[in-house]
């Protein structure tokens, strides 16, 4: 039986994942995952494959008071409104062009000194709206492939997928596009795969680039589609509902 045995989900694109217990999927997701985004002083997105830093940072979002709260390395826990102001930023997305306000705090001074360079949170309109999809899979036995390659075990937060599972093949997920699948209370259907970046390289811990996983997933998988390097799925939301960890993946 195929079951989900992990849900991780981070409200700034790019910070520390949390590991969740259980987690309500909507139309767009799971509101609060990626809720914020990390632009310079220019507006333009910092791209976590290659801006490490962020990972070092984790933080927590409460979506009925509208707080964010970040906490940082050297200790410091910072709260303060996520509603947002008045500024503007555009900016593409893998998804598309997406448009986001600025939201001031006292994290934009410690974020810039980490990164060297002025850094702003931003909001966009519609949460989701920075994903390619709302959610994303990958299998423990794809992972265990790929540690089977890489000589090590391979921890599934350097894939930054909303879930895992546990109970098929490795790289079964790839032959579920377009099929449907009840899972919790959420009925989803599987799309296409998931282009892979450098973030993968890099200690889901340290943002270290420790492991070349995109050379050693082209070396055993090639590349199907040319150009592109995959692992893992995503998925679309059908009917949303709570979704928890132990939840059995019923595919239809």
């Amino acid at each position: 039986m195929i079951r989900l045995t992990e849900i991780a989900t981070a409200p700034v694109k790019g910070f520390a994942l949390e590991h969740r217990d259980e987690v309500y999927l909507g139309a767009h997701g799971v509101t609060d995952n990626r809720r914020f985004l990390l632009v310079d002083g220019e507006g333009r997105r910092l791209r976590s494959s290659v801006t490490a830093w962020p990972i070092v940072v984790s933080a927590t979002y409460d979506e009925e008071r509208e707080e964010l709260t970040m906490r940082f390395p050297d200790g410091r826990e910072l709260t303060a409104s996520a509603a947002g102001g008045d500024e503007v930023v555009r900016f593409d997305v893998t998804s598309g062009a997406i448009e986001t306000r600025v939201v001031p705090g006292p994290w934009t001074e410690p974020l810039s000194e980490l990164a060297g360079h002025p850094v702003r949170v931003v909001r966009p309109e519609r949460a989701g709206a920075s994903l390619v999809a709302p959610a994303t899979f990958v299998s423990r036995a794809s992972l265990d492939r790929l540690g089977e390659e890489a000589g090590r075990a391979i921890d599934s937060r350097r894939f930054r997928m909303l879930f895992t599972i546990d109970g098929c093949r490795a790289h079964e997920e790839d032959e579920w596009d377009g099929r449907t699948a009840r899972v919790g209370g959420a009925l989803l259907r599987f799309g296409g795969p998931v282009e892979r970046c450098a973030m993968t390289t890099r200690d889901p811990y340290t943002g270290t680039r420790d492991l070349d996983t995109l050379r050693l997933i082209r070396g055993y998988r090639g590349m199907p589609r040319k150009g592109k390097i995959d692992f893992g799925v995503y998925a679309d939301i059908i009917e949303p509902g709570l979704v928890r960890v132990g939840d059995s993946v019923e595919l239809a």
